[in-house]
């Protein structure tokens, strides 16, 4: 059977291994094909070619589910469901998800963009099955990198507490994240590697049997049986899983993760025993592609490359790019924080997609990275607030929702002064709905005490940088994923921006545009085509969306009498609803129109694409400002 005829994962019951095996290769080659050509995550998938064929290998798939955590690494999974024919399109607009998606095939039992949830979700999957009295089994899989998030302990806690309801968790041991993981659980996960149980009687089991005077040198299938069954009952009893064990878990492990005999056997065995059971997998990232084997950062995920050579495909521009939003951030944060010591960079394992990779090599006495726990890292930042320090925590958008408790409890009500440096705001492409940074002006303008501002590019967002770190409180600075727009940048002497003042880049008679962030220079864009038209617009870089510059806003507002808002965001709650709040409470009622991100989850497609089916490039926008014009004055004409 050949990968290209799978359609349903119970398909691969009853192959031989050698089939298995021939499969596993015709996985890793249309894997690493299509990420050639289309970008995406490319390590984590080949290191669990083999353990998803062992593991479907036991299961029936339409009856029992698998949970996987975050999704990137589910790619093989989706080459078996029915899915192959259509993965060329993998990350574009109308094509297959780069991650899990329920809505996409009916394996995905359950989708993840962020880490740490397969364990709960899994859990919550068997005391729904015992609930009803069915039978069907429960598989979480679990990296070891996400495994170092609060979530996934919690989950283990849960389940450890229920020994009458099965459930499997494989755990995923590359030994990575997106980086090198940290914390003291990967340490001890990496001494049950370096110590495998299984070393002696792998070594040395088929000799001694072998020397077995009614044995011979042949084994007969039923000595090969007992010889496996050994195996795995040293791994069921090894006691280097003992804190898995005193959680209330059966162990099994570590074990080879791209063998497949002993992956089958092994889950095989996990499945005839009760309660939780935990099986440690031994993998590598990047599996059966020399680069992606060497480089296990460079080639988690990747842009379209040449698969012979492992290089990025070449830019067809001549013209330089600017630098992008990141690398401005982390070279001007490590100017500053050459100067001062207080200052701290801390993520949550995302060290190279924030910038702060930078920072560690630079300054590794002023860098941290907590692992897969933007909650930790919040509070860990209020603590060093506490004794004097400026941390900043850099951290993406969407990633920041996970601890927003810890923003109003530990930051906020303390007053402290913690810098939050939002990456990836905004729409963000191919990663779609889990990754789109829609809600960060939302969910953080209603909590009392913090500022928040955007960039209009990356000139000005130096100076926010040292409005951040001098603000003595809570801050949050919200930027784009991508390039900035080349504009000319100071080595050092940024000057901090005076806190909730904006600036009029243009003046017009006929509407007023705020716009926040990045949607200063698309208004700008705007302004000048609507200029064609005839209608001339004031253009307002907010700057600021809390505190707002109201004092500003409101005098052009009430004279020009119409508004315009732009924001790179949600609309329901985002920065159009805090200018029409600040005009209502100053008695200033205008029409005003609110340009952002409607209330829709964005699918994955090009960034551009994006833009574009959202309505938010500078002609869409001038189109609908047009449009809205002309129905304001035909309402006015009823009217009067």
């Amino acid at each position: 059977m050949r990968l290209s005829e799978i359609v349903h994962p119970n398909q691969l019951h009853g192959l031989s291994i050698s089939q298995l095996e021939t499969i596993a290769q015709e996985i890793r080659q249309k894997h690493l094909e299509t990420i050639a050509a289309t970008g995406g995550h490319l390590g984590p998938g080949l290191g669990v070619v083999e353990l998803t064929l062992g593991l479907y290998q036991t299961l029936d798939l339409d009856r029992d589910k698998v949970t996987w955590d975050v999704g990137h690494q589910a790619y093989p999974h989706k080459l078996i469901t029915g899915r192959y024919s259509r993965f060329h399109t993998l990350r574009q607009k109308d094509g297959v998800a780069g991650y899990l998606k329920r809505g996409e095939s009916k394996f995905d039992h359950f989708g993840a963009g962020h880490a740490s949830t397969s364990i709960s979700a899994a859990l919550g999957m068997a005391l729904a099955r015992d609930a009803k009295g069915e039978n069907y089994k429960c598989v979480a899989v679990i990296g070891d990198g996400a495994l170092t998030g609060g979530m996934a302990l919690e989950a283990i806690n849960h389940a450890g507490h229920l020994p009458k309801t099965n459930l499997l968790v494989v755990l995923n041991d590359n030994e990575m994240s997106i980086s090198q993981n940290v914390g003291a659980i990967p340490r001890y996960l990496n001494r049950m590697r370096l110590s495998p149980p299984m070393k002696f009687i792998t070594d040395n089991l088929e000799g001694q049997i072998r020397s077995l005077p009614f044995v011979g040198g042949s084994l007969s299938p039923e000595i090969e049986r007992i010889k496996d069954n050994i195996k795995i009952l040293t791994m069921v009893q090894n006691k280097v899983g003992a804190v898995f064990e005193e959680l209330g878990f059966t162990y099994i492990g570590p074990i080879d993760g791209h063998n497949i005999k002993d992956l089958i056997d092994t889950f095989n065995m996990a499945h005839s025993l009760k309660g939780p059971v935990m099986v440690h997998v031994a993998t590598t990232k990047g599996k059966g592609y020399s680069y992606a084997e060497d480089d296990k950062v460079g080639y988690h995920a990747q842009g379209s490359f040449n698969l012979e050579t492992g290089k990025a495909t070449a830019s067809t521009s001549t013209k330089p790019k600017p630098p992008s939003y990141s690398k401005v951030f982390a070279d001007t944060l490590i100017k500053l924080a050459e100067k001062d010591k207080r200052i701290v960079g801390i993520t949550a394992a995302m060290a190279t997609g924030t910038g702060l990779d930078k920072l560690q090599a630079k300054l590794p006495d002023q860098y941290i990275d907590v692992g897969i726990a933007e909650q930790h890292a919040i509070t860990l930042a209020a603590g060093m607030a506490c004794d004097g320090m400026r941390p900043v925590a850099a951290i993406y958008s969407t990633f920041l929702q996970r601890g927003f408790d810890q923003i109003v409890h530990d930051v906020c009500i303390q007053s402290l002064p913690v810098f939050f440096c939002l990456d990836r705001s905004g729409i963000v492409g191919a990663d779609g709905p889990t990754h789109q940074g829609m809600y960060d002006i939302a969910y953080l303008r209603c909590i009392p005490n913090i500022v928040l501002m955007a960039p209009k590019d990356e000139a000005e967002m130096q100076q926010m940088m040292v409005t951040g770190i001098e603000h003595n409180g809570a801050i949050a600075m919200r930027y784009p994923r991508g390039n900035g727009y080349g504009v000319p940048l100071k080595s050092e002497g940024w000057e901090a921006l005076p806190i909730g003042k904006g600036e009029v880049l243009r003046q017009g008679d006929d509407v007023l545009m705020v716009a926040y962030g990045s949607m200063v220079y698309p208004a700008m864009q705007a302004a000048e085509l609507l200029m064609e038209h005839g209608v001339q617009a004031t253009v307002i870089n907010a700057r600021f969306v809390k505190p707002l510059d109201i004092e500003l806003i409101a005098p052009l507002a009430k004279r020009i009498g119409k508004v315009v808002t732009l924001e790179e965001g949600c609309i329901m709650g985002g920065f159009g609803s805090a200018v029409m709040e600040a005009l209502m409470d100053c008695g200033v009622v205008v029409p005003v129109q609110r340009i952002g991100v409607p209330d829709i989850l964005v699918d994955h497609a090009s960034p551009e694409q994006s833009f574009a089916e959202l309505g938010l490039t500078s002609g869409q926008i001038s189109d609908r400002i047009l449009a809205n014009l002309a129905t304001n004055k035909q309402r006015s004409v009823v009217n009067s």
